[in-house]
């Protein structure tokens, strides 16, 4: 598949090399009117940026794809693994918000009935499930935008743009929550029934034992509802962000960027989208911890019971959550790239040709 596609990316808009409009000698967004010439730009174009930058393998070869994954576990993996105390506590929130009524008093009833070794329960099956996840968002997404840009063409990709990203990273998501839905519901169990078990080996044998393998997929259609919208406004969101930030708040075009300059564009942009995902995808969260912990109900009993309220249970704990883990994620996803030498192309600019038709050059 991976070199099936590799040969249709280099029409891709998204591809740096192929955005030559400056050395092409068209008039960027950023050009000034005709007077008398200035004093010497100092800045690169993007060709030039493309060729003084050596990469490590081609965009959308097999090894950008596989590295691209590798981007995702270790950003995904890493960044959920470090918030498993805040996640215990907003899950416990959802579950029992009688017991643990705000974020805070969530903290301290947790350290005192379970002291501070508490707080890490579930770690295991976080970073196992959400290492996979990212495997497949990250590695994923990055195949379908490659795939669904040439089955629009060049114009297309770029004018529906915000539309290719939320397709690609729904398709992506698809297969992410599939990988992620056993130990989503292995955590779930260890962080929201005290007693049950207190390890990923202890639990995952006790559910399939009582439950079969449905223990472990039961949670998955709800997942779907929390994790695709979720990742739809994560990636359509901050891809766009980007796109706004380079052109109307960061003061000099990409290219004359340095690499931490463009690392902390990622960061603020990451952060951004994470707030809209977590208010997005919070209902179904609050779906997907209820369901998990009882036996035999269903996604939509659950909510029924919760009710409009209900569902809205520890939103505060996760927008910082989430907030914090998609700008980390994002930060940590672009620095293995740049690590890596991986090709990073900028946010992508209006083809020759639709120039041409909209009557922008001459």
């Amino acid at each position: 598949m991976f070199s099936s596609v590799a040969h249709l990316a280099r029409a891709n808009p998204f591809n740096a090399p192929h955005l030559q409009l400056v050395h092409d000698g068209l008039a960027g967004p950023r050009s000034s009117p005709a007077g008398p010439p200035g004093p010497p730009r100092r800045s690169r174009n993007l060709a030039a940026a493309a060729v003084e930058e050596q990469y490590s393998c081609e965009y959308a070869s097999g090894r950008f794809f596989i590295l691209c994954g590798l981007g995702g576990i270790i950003s995904c993996g890493t960044t959920h693994t470090a918030l498993v105390p805040l996640d215990l506590v907003k899950c416990r929130m959802q579950v029992d918000p009688q017991k643990y009524k705000g974020i805070f008093n969530g903290f301290s009833v947790t350290l005192k009935e379970d002291g501070v070794r508490g707080l890490a329960k579930g770690w295991a099956p976080t970073f196992i499930g959400y290492s996979l996840q990212g495997l497949c968002k990250f590695g994923f997404y990055e195949v379908f935008k490659v795939l669904y840009s040439n089955v629009l063409g060049e114009e297309n990709a770029y004018v529906w743009r915000t539309s290719l990203y939320l397709a690609a990273s729904a398709s992506a998501e698809f297969f992410a929550d599939i990988a992620l839905a056993p130990m989503e519901a292995t955590k779930v169990r260890i962080q929201t029934q005290p007693g049950y078990a207190n390890t990923l080996r202890d639990a995952a044998p006790k559910m399939y034992k009582e439950e079969g393998l449905k223990a472990f997929y039961k949670g998955v259609a709800p997942l779907w509802m929390r994790q695709i919208p979720y990742t739809m406004m994560k990636f359509a969101c901050f891809e766009r962000t980007v796109e706004a930030l380079y052109k109307f708040v960061v003061p000099k075009p990409r290219s004359e960027c340095s690499k931490p300059e463009q690392l902390v564009v990622t960061f603020v942009a990451g952060y951004i989208a994470g707030v809209f995902c977590a208010i997005v995808s919070h209902p179904a969260d609050s779906v997907v911890s209820v369901l998990n912990k009882e036996k035999g109900s269903s996604a939509s009993q659950v909510l029924q019971r919760l009710g409009f309220k209900g569902v809205w249970k520890g939103l505060f704990a996760r927008i910082i959550m989430i907030g914090t883990l998609t700008a980390l994620q994002w930060f940590i996803y672009d620095s293995v790239k740049v690590y890596f030498r991986l090709p990073r192309p900028p946010p992508p600019e209006m083809p020759e040709s639709l120039k041409k038709k909209l009557g922008l050059t001459q």
